[in-house]
């Protein structure tokens, strides 16, 4: 017999009072495979601090979820660490729409999909250790910080001479 996943939270209590909210407020390992693999950036682990509401035939999820996170620098290549905080607010449907919605059960809720959309949208997708990082062989590839060019000068350049005729056009409003 296999052990429930901890993203299936049971909604019967919920159910018998609407509009009572129940707090999910949990520490997690990631579902398995959810990863960015052309980054090589993986969630290491999630806090929620969601509420759960039901509200007629819907559920809905609100608050807020950690994402721990381990992928390589996008210059120096090495193992970097963080942590990326996403508010959410989440709808459940016995019939979801999909891309927009997520399925409800009679009596329990799955948050794993949602859970899996929310991590994998929110990944950094080229994580950077610091700013001034000058990658792996500084010496041999140098990098550097392009700072921003100076301010171009907006005035309109002169017109075309041979246009000049259409600017003394004027329309009649009649």
């Amino acid at each position: 017999m296999s052990k429930a996943s901890p993203y299936i939270v049971d909604i019967t209590p919920l159910k018998r009072q609407p509009g009572k909210q129940r707090p999910f407020d949990t520490t997690l390992p990631p579902p398995k495979g959810v990863a960015l693999e052309t980054a090589e950036v993986a969630a290491t682990g999630l806090s929620f601090d969601l509420q759960l509401e039901v509200a007629g035939d819907e559920l809905i999820a609100q608050g807020s979820v950690a994402i721990a996170w381990r992928g390589p620098c996008r210059r120096c290549l090495e193992d970097q660490d963080g942590v990326t905080s996403v508010d959410l607010q989440e709808i459940f449907q016995k019939r979801p729409v999909e891309g927009e919605t997520y399925f409800l059960d009679e009596d329990q809720v799955d948050l794993e999909p949602m859970v899996r959309e929310v991590v994998l949208l929110n990944l950094p997708v080229a994580p950077l250790c610091r700013e001034d990082c000058a990658g792996p062989d500084p010496d041999r590839f140098p990098t550097s910080v392009v700072p921003d060019p100076e301010p171009v000068d907006e005035t309109a350049p002169p017109a075309d001479p041979r246009w000049a005729a259409l600017s003394e056009l004027t329309f009649d409003d009649e």
